[in-house]
Order: C-alpha cells, then sequence, then structure tokens
C-alpha cells in the first residue's frame, strides 16, 4: 500500500457535499462513514458509502443479519474513539464490521475522513477494502 498523507483545511469536511466543495473533487468520491447500531446485539456496524449514494438501511439489514439504527454521539464516540463528522475508516477502539458501498470501486481515488472534520485522506479504492477488510456490498 502506498503512504497517504492527511490534509487538514480550514474549512470543514464534516459532510460529504463539503468534503467534495473542499477537496475540489466529485461527490462521489467522498467514502463518508456512517455509524450503525445492531439492534439486538449492540454492536457497531461501519458503512463506508460513495458520497453520492443514500444509505439504503434495508440493505445493511440484509447484509447485518439483523435489524439496525443509527447510533447516536456518544456511541459513535464509544465504539470508534471518533466524533461524528471525522470517523476515518480505520483506527477503531473496537473491531467494526465494516460494509464498503461497491460504488466507489469506480474511482481511481477516493477520500475518507482522518479523525476530524477538517481532515481527510486520499486512497484507491482497492485499499479501502484491504485496510478495512470490509465486505463489498451495493448500496442502492
Amino acid at each position: 500500500m502506498r503512504k497517504s498523507c492527511v490534509k487538514e483545511f480550514p474549512s470543514s469536511t464534516r459532510t460529504a457535499q463539503q468534503a467534495a466543495e473542499t477537496i475540489g473533487c466529485e461527490l462521489g468520491q467522498i467514502a463518508k462513514s456512517l455509524i450503525f447500531k445492531g439492534k439486538i446485539s449492540g454492536k457497531p456496524v461501519l458503512v463506508i458509502a460513495s458520497g453520492k449514494n443514500k444509505v439504503n438501511e434495508k440493505r445493511i439489514i440484509e447484509y447485518c443479519g439483523e435489524h439496525i439504527e443509527k447510533a447516536d454521539a456518544n456511541f459513535v464516540l464509544e465504539s470508534t474513539g471518533f466524533a461524528i463528522g471525522g470517523v476515518p475508516p480505520i483506527g477503531h477502539n473496537n473491531p467494526v464490521e465494516t460494509l464498503i458501498d461497491l460504488d466507489l470501486m469506480g474511482y481511481e481515488t477516493i477520500w475518507a475522513a482522518a479523525g476530524n472534520p477538517n481532515a481527510v485522506f486520499k486512497l484507491r479504492p482497492v485499499e479501502l477494502v484491504k485496510i478495512t477488510n470490509g465486505r463489498l456490498v451495493s448500496m442502492v
């Protein structure tokens, strides 16, 4: 894997739209990290979706095998060690089941959060799959 470099910006990269505008890339190149919580297991599920896609929660339920709910800010921070708006795809406090949007594979490079609302890093989609050990799935 090639070395990725974190870039910090004076403006926010908290949302996919803000990140794309700040970086100057396509919205689809933003790998947005969303944390869900298994309703029965209580386990975190990380969904890394293309910035252009809305996550289909029914599909996520199928992939996880249980109903899910959006995680609140405290659960996200406890599970990952990061606040909402800056959750990176790696480096979490606890193991996290990871589902990766297949649409991200259509880009040569993508951008992911790097731990705070103003920082991102660039990588190839295949690197994202490798470093997260995530499962490629369709979000739409």
